[in-house]
């Protein structure tokens, strides 16, 4: 393997593909979390993926600081830059302005920010969102429910989890029309004492299934404790409660970081051409997994319930809804692609028709989404 990169970088050097250190025997990548790589949530799970890179890549060597406060990326940045790094990924929405400023700084470095839409010369942007798992587990909340009150603990009101939230309210009422999602905002990424506060004052407000987007397995063991179902995030939480985590949302950052880097190593992506780079990517591209845990979709405990559910549905007639999921899941996994759960008509929960029958929402449309579908109960910050 080495062998062959050597000789990828001397065609590259030849070609007269730009600058970052091409034919050079190791590449120095830095990593900046927004957590602690202990979270269990989304800064372990880039920190996973940065360590499958350093195994995968003979000639990669790489860096990581964490728990960094979004305002202050760009010290930060300047430290990587400092060290050598010939790459920066910094990896939460709210590092955008300030890797945006830092690229402006450093023509020189590649960086590349998680989950923003800033883009420079140096600069790209990338992307394994959950939308679309998050619209399979709330087919799957929205069958076991038996109060008909799902309930959801965000983080941030941003776009990003609005999204993640809207779809999983799409997927809920698609086989319980009824069933609301009641949303607590915590406005902390990692809290485990927040969370626990939201979750349980959601068990108290009737709610019997839970999701959830805060980095820690709190709001499963909260929902255990009460013996109700759940779905983990980001990372595998089954090991938390076997019994009740059905499913979940899996990523695989690797996906995107082990193509991103081997571009740059080969010279395809330079520092003078990142500025239409941007990664959007989902089940197809296997950047994402729903699943309990690796290869457990759906955990055991939960298949006879989920088969046993009849739903009424307009396109499909009657069907249970474990194969409802499967049948939607392979509708998106598939590289075609068929299905998207935000496919109209769409109504926000003011009544305005949102997405039009037959059309599905752009990529830049999905990314600075503000509004809540119908179902969705609770506070909605910057609801349109």
């Amino acid at each position: 393997m080495r062998k062959g990169l050597k000789i990828a970088a001397i065609v590259a050097a030849v070609a007269g593909l730009s600058t970052l250190g091409l034919a050079a025997e190791t590449m120095k990548v830095g990593f900046i979390y927004v957590g602690p790589i202990g979270d269990y949530g989304w800064s372990h799970a880039h920190n996973v993926a940065r360590e499958i890179c350093e195994e995968h890549f003979p000639w990669l060597e790489t860096v990581y600081v964490e728990s960094v406060p979004e305002g202050e990326v760009e010290t930060y940045i300047d430290q990587l830059v400092r060290q050598g790094c010939d790459i920066v990924f910094t990896t939460s929405f709210g590092f955008m302005d300030g890797t945006y400023a830092a690229a402006l700084r450093y023509p020189e470095v590649v960086l590349a920010h998680c989950s923003g839409f800033m883009r420079a010369p140096n600069l790209a942007t990338y992307m394994a969102d959950f939308y679309q798992v998050y619209y399979l587990n709330g087919l799957m909340a929205g069958a076991l429910t038996k109060t008909g009150k799902v309930a959801y603990v965000g983080a941030f009101p941003i776009p990003e989890v609005k999204r993640h939230l809207n779809a999983f309210a799409i997927g809920v009422r698609e086989v319980n029309p009824q069933a609301e999602v009641h949303v607590r905002w915590i406005y902390e990424w990692f809290n485990p004492a927040a969370a626990k506060e939201a979750a349980e004052a959601l068990v108290a407000e009737g709610c019997d299934v839970f999701a959830f987007t805060e980095d820690s397995p709190t709001v499963v063991q909260v929902a255990a404790e009460h013996g109700l179902p759940s779905f983990g995030h980001y990372s595998p939480m089954y090991d938390f409660a076997p019994d009740y985590v059905v499913s979940g949302q899996l990523v695989h950052w690797e996906a995107i970081y082990l193509d991103f880097l081997q571009k740059v190593h080969d010279g395809i992506y330079t520092n003078e051409n990142l500025e239409h780079v941007d990664y959007w990517w989902l089940l197809s591209q296997k950047a994402v997994e729903v699943g309990a845990k690796p290869g457990m979709m759906i955990n055991p405990v939960f298949e006879d319930d989920l088969k046993a559910y009849s739903v009424d549905h307009p396109v499909f007639g009657k069907i249970s809804a474990y194969d409802l999921v499967m049948t939607r899941y392979n509708q998106m996994a598939d590289p075609g692609v068929t299905f998207d759960p935000f496919q109209g008509p769409i109504y926000d929960r003011k009544g305005i028709l949102r997405v039009p029958e037959g059309m599905w929402m752009s990529v830049d449309a999905l990314i600075t989404l503000e509004w809540a579908v119908e179902g969705v109960v609770g506070p909605w910050p910057g609801e349109p």
